[in-house]
């Protein structure tokens, strides 16, 4: 027999990871919630059609397609399974082995939703979703098989103050959160007007595919595919004068203003530079964040987006995004329900974790679980603990009781080893004189006190604000 194992790129998780995955999600939840976002979710399959062209040549690569098992009528199983065997043999078209595929991000099954269900939505419609999705990428560190995403989009309205907005929105999560970061912006329109300026936008796909890659492969290489994909010395040099404007680089010298200018003398009188500019010159006027920086190197390597788009990366750690978006004017057109303005931000939520977990910026007290143990110390003692532990149950506190009537040695041992930091111990002679034993494992202090002072916790605040008093 094999031993157990999980699939590659995949993660369990137990109790400390969980509730510090928690205190990311609530906290990306309560900004979400605060900005208007209501919340959706969609499953976690979709039709392939749904999914594949919608990624670019390089993200349709990376989708778990689902294979189809031909079984779908248990009391013709044997039947089934036979004709799905002379498929094979006959000659598999693409829908006799697979029709579904695990969703590839959050982005796509929104647009899907918004086609399906526009006329019944409010517009402008603002929703956040926060799923697991599946790549088919092969594992590294901080890239998984199966992470979650946490999704913020608007559609139904083209005001940039939506932009402005979800730049606010990274900027409070990761203020929040501790994490120092560049919330780094370009214009789709800008990258437009650069493969105008080499030749034609039929050009726009090689030039963006090929710079989303500067990050992992370097300029040297970006040059050589650029080159693979057909453009010529004099159009790279073109490529590489916009590049080294910012460089990607936040900059003491070169300012957000000071880049915007440079590239508009690069890109001279085209439409779409100034469409683009105009553009990044409005959020940068509407008390845009301290850590946000103009990066025209940035690409967002997904076909989808027109104009606006986002990538956060931590400062000082080494980690790829951990978040990005933009702007995507027609993404429902996809579906066949034209003209649906869009645009959304992502969170990367095991990056975001990973770089927690590197920084040590997980507060304290999102690790404990319980907050107090009651001893077991017989039938009558545990009914009376049971009764108190219930009180504070009600009042939003975290307590156990130890499941039986053990020695203390291994009462406390369980303590320990679950990080509980305060004991109540009720025996018989605390049962007769109607108080408990309180004890603080952390100082290892313990005070006396009647029973009766359990009952006066309040839902507001934790078990150790209400005891601290009780030990000075």
């Amino acid at each position: 027999m094999s031993k157990p194992s999980i699939p590659s790129g995949t993660r369990d998780f137990g109790s400390d990871t969980v509730r510090k995955r928690y205190h990311i999600f609530n906290t990306i939840r309560s900004v979400f919630e605060a900005y208007g976002f209501q919340p959706l979710e969609t499953p976690a399959m979709e039709n392939l059609d749904t999914l594949m062209g919608k990624y670019g040549e390089e993200g349709d690569k990376l989708i778990f397609k689902i294979l189809n098992n031909g079984l779908a009528d248990p009391k013709n199983r044997d039947k089934a399974a036979m004709a799905f065997s002379e498929k094979i043999l006959n000659g598999l078209s693409s829908k006799d082995i697979t029709e579904r595929a695990l969703r590839y991000d959050l982005t796509i099954p929104f647009a899907r939703y918004v086609a399906m269900n526009h006329h019944q939505l409010t517009m402008p419609y603002k929703r956040y979703q926060m799923q697991p999705v599946w790549r088919a990428d092969r594992p590294q560190k901080g890239r998984y098989r199966e992470f979650y995403q946490c999704d913020a989009d608007v559609v139904g309205s083209v005001s940039l103050l939506n932009e402005v907005e979800l730049a606010a929105i990274y900027a409070s999560v990761f203020q929040r959160l501790g994490i120092p970061v560049e919330i780094r912006v370009n214009s789709r329109k800008l990258l437009a007007a650069l493969a105008e300026a080499c030749g034609g936008s039929d050009k726009m796909t090689d030039i963006t595919v090929a710079i989303d890659k500067l990050d992992k492969i370097g300029i040297d290489k970006v040059k050589e595919e650029i080159l693979q994909r057909g453009l010529t010395e004099a159009q790279w040099e073109k490529i590489a004068q916009f590049l080294q404007v910012s460089a990607g680089e936040q900059s003491p010298v070169v300012s957000n203003t000071d880049k915007l200018a440079a590239i508009g003398r690069l890109l001279g009188d085209s439409d779409q530079a100034k469409k683009g500019l105009a553009e990044l010159q409005f959020v940068l006027d509407h008390d845009a964040p301290a850590s946000l920086v103009l990066d025209f190197t940035l690409a967002r390597g997904l076909n989808y987006y027109t104009g606006i788009i986002f990538e956060v990366r931590a400062v000082g750690v080494q980690m790829g995004s951990i978040g990005g978006g933009g702007r995507y004017d027609d993404l429902t057109g996809l579906f066949g329900v034209p003209n649906i303005p869009g645009v959304g931000i992502s969170f990367g939520v095991d990056r975001i974790y990973d770089v927690m977990e590197e920084l040590k910026l997980f507060p304290a007290e999102v690790e404990v679980g319980t907050e107090v143990l009651f001893f077991n110390l017989g039938a009558a003692e545990s009914k009376a603990a049971f009764r108190l532990a219930q009180k504070l149950r009600a009042a939003g506190i975290r307590a156990e009781l130890f499941h039986e009537n053990s020695k203390f040695d291994k009462q406390f041992k369980y303590a320990e080893k679950k990080g509980i930091p305060y004991i109540i111990i009720l025996g018989s002679e605390e049962l007769a004189t109607q108080t408990v034993k309180l004890r603080d494992l952390a100082r290892g202090v313990q005070v006396v006190v009647p029973a009766s002072v359990l009952s006066g916790v309040q839902p507001a605040g934790g078990f150790a604000d209400f005891v601290k008093p009780l030990f000075a």
